[in-house]
């Protein structure tokens, strides 16, 4: 979509032979189990998604860390626990989310363990607010070798911006953007790709273009407009945006609203990553916040027994054959997504 740039090449570069056979045979299990409508030949997931903490210093609206309303333990993620994970999947992942829920700057331990997943040649992306960005933890966070950094930036004004992310300064977001960018330079270093992302939302769609300019004159590498997803959307919600390219769901005839797109009895993530919490749960997706559908628990099994094990098995059964029934589904937008670059 936006062709090849040097951050598509730094990713490509972390294909072993392994993890390429690895994307092979996933993709051949996902379409087999799809045309048999059971799971069949699981092999290894190709991306993960760890999570460092559940702590935020914000209070968004639709975040169960930001309203501090979680039905799971807090924390934060730990060695050695943390490179044992990595130890059991380096082989074959080459893809390593680490943010679901909190802010992933709050852990102490953050940018060690990047640097460890980075040893791993294993390719490492997170998600901030960037109010921990200062001088020196952006110099940290360049050395660490951390491959990309999606910083949330969802308004230009600050009256705008906190809109969404309450308690939140746009000022501070702006100050650790510009020390990621000149340390990047000074340390003549390719990474990390920065991302501005922009939740479109109602109080601030007439933005998006002020944004687009914003992205440049910084000089950031790409930004990306993203879909909100929001909780109680049937009777509207005053988060959802006017313009219908920048919503996920769509206003029927009957004055209710549901998602845009059609639910299918498939998903291609139970076959190529998972979300492993802070303590060692593993989940389906980030869709499941709370962690309600746990397969399985890393600190009593190894991660090769629990992705192929019966209860994971059974998850994808019934997501191929009645994907209607998982309450988890029925507020997923996969594929929804507007992207577009400076």
């Amino acid at each position: 979509m936006f062709g090849i740039n040097a951050d598509h090449i730094n990713l490509i570069s972390k294909l072993s032979f392994c993890r390429l056979a690895n994307i092979v045979l996933v993709r051949w299990s996902f379409y087999y189990s799809k045309w048999r409508k059971t799971p069949k030949g699981i092999t290894f997931p190709i991306s993960l998604t760890i999570e460092p903490t559940t702590a935020c210093n914000l209070g968004c609206p639709e975040c169960p860390s930001g309203l501090k309303q979680f039905s799971r333990p807090e924390g934060n993620l730990k060695n050695p626990f943390y490179e044992s994970i990595i130890n059991q999947v380096e082989k074959h992942v080459f893809y390593l989310n680490f943010y679901f829920q909190g802010e992933p700057f709050i852990n102490p331990n953050f940018l060690d363990m990047v640097a460890y997943a980075n040893s791993k040649k294993i390719y490492t992306a997170t998600s901030t607010n960037a109010h921990f960005l200062t001088d020196e933890m952006a110099k940290k966070t360049i050395l660490s070798g951390l491959d990309r950094l999606i910083i949330s930036i969802d308004g230009i004004t600050q009256e705008v911006y906190e809109n969404y992310r309450i308690h939140g300064k746009l000022d501070k977001v702006l100050e650790g953007t510009k020390n990621i960018l000149k340390w990047k330079k000074e340390l003549k270093s390719n990474t990390p790709y920065v991302i501005f992302q922009f939740l479109v939302v109602k109080p601030n769609e007439h933005q998006i273009e002020d944004a687009k300019v914003l992205a440049d004159e910084l000089g950031v590498d790409e930004i990306r407009f993203k879909t909100a997803q929001v909780y109680d959307y049937e009777n509207g919600n005053p988060l959802l945006p006017t313009i219908e390219k920048y919503s996920r769901y769509k206003k029927q005839a009957n004055g209710k609203y549901a998602l845009k797109n059609k639910m299918l009895n498939e998903c291609w993530r139970m076959w190529s990553s998972c979300v492993i919490t802070w303590d060692g749960k593993v989940v389906p997706c980030c869709f499941d916040k709370d962690a309600t559908h746990q397969l399985g628990d890393l600190s009593t099994s190894n991660f090769n027994q629990l992705w192929k094990s019966e209860a994971y098995q059974k998850f994808r059964k019934n997501i191929l054959t009645n994907r209607q029934s998982i309450d988890i589904c029925k507020n997923c937008t996969e594929g929804t997504k507007v992207f577009e670059n400076t």
